[in-house]
């Protein structure tokens, strides 16, 4: 990639980045090996790697033959990045309640490299809902979470390039442009169930550009198809997951999304 040939990019820092992504809540522990397959750096190098992020205090490793698990440094970090993040809490109350009155499962999501990751999770507190949960990865293309992120970016060629085959430029641009149209006009986005990437999950979502941030993350409303119809997306949990993010936007004291990333 492009940023890997510039002077100013760490590649040792990127390569110890990759290694922390690579955990995903559901690991009990990773190896070397483990590691290795998932980031594509040799094994010499994750051992390295691995030992420095230990001792360091961002993985643990309590015995000689045991697995790498995330270590406390990286509750501290998250902590910091969530306090500092002001939305993120403001956030909650208002997806929580939405969460309850739609009887579906609320996320947030933000890119983290080729795909839209979970952040925060809001379950209904009367029903049961998805098994998606904090950690877990969408991909881009199939996902209405992906399509509404692209949506919202001026030029998705980047992310094209991160992607790999798994996205070409000419769909990235189909999907932006889809996305678009319906952002702009009715507030939310719709992924076709028919190509989703997963065949028990509806969602619909809208993109968010918080005021300090350079990227839009994303909100979601997922559930079954049994419960959440296309209909029911389009009629009723869409405009409350629109009205949701414009109630945000108040509280925050920034103009709309559409105003500023969709002008």
């Amino acid at each position: 990639m492009e940023e890997e040939t510039d002077r100013r990019f760490a590649t040792t820092l990127a390569r110890g980045l990759s290694v922390l992504r690579a955990f995903r809540p559901g690991d009990d522990g990773l190896g070397n090996a483990e590691i290795s397959e998932r980031t594509g750096l040799p094994k010499s190098t994750v051992s390295r790697l691995t030992f420095t992020l230990q001792k360091l205090g961002y993985l643990n490793h309590a015995h000689r033959h045991d697995r790498y698990r995330p270590g406390p440094a990286l509750l501290v970090l998250g902590n910091t990045a969530a306090a500092s993040i002001s939305f993120v809490d403001l956030s909650g109350p208002l997806m929580q309640r939405l969460a309850d009155a739609t009887g579906t499962l609320g996320l947030l999501l933000v890119r983290d490299d080729r795909k839209m990751l979970i952040v925060r999770t809001w379950r209904p507190r009367t029903v049961a809902s998805l098994w998606l949960e904090v950690g877990h990865r969408l991909p881009f293309d199939g996902s209405s979470s992906g399509h509404a992120f692209l949506s919202g970016l001026s030029d998705p060629t980047d992310i094209v390039a991160r992607a790999g085959d798994d996205l070409t430029a000419d769909r990235a641009q189909a999907i932006r442009a889809d996305g678009r149209a319906q952002f702009m006009s009715r507030g939310y986005v719709i992924a076709d169930p028919a190509a989703y990437f997963a065949p028990n999950i509806h969602a619909v979502a809208t993109p968010f550009q918080p005021r300090d941030m350079t990227e839009p993350v994303v909100f979601t409303c997922g559930a079954l198809p049994e419960v959440l119809s296309v209909e029911r997306m389009r009629d009723e949990v869409g405009p409350r997951l629109r009205d949701t993010v414009a109630e945000l936007e108040r509280i925050m004291g920034q103009g709309p999304t559409q105003a500023a990333g969709f002008a």
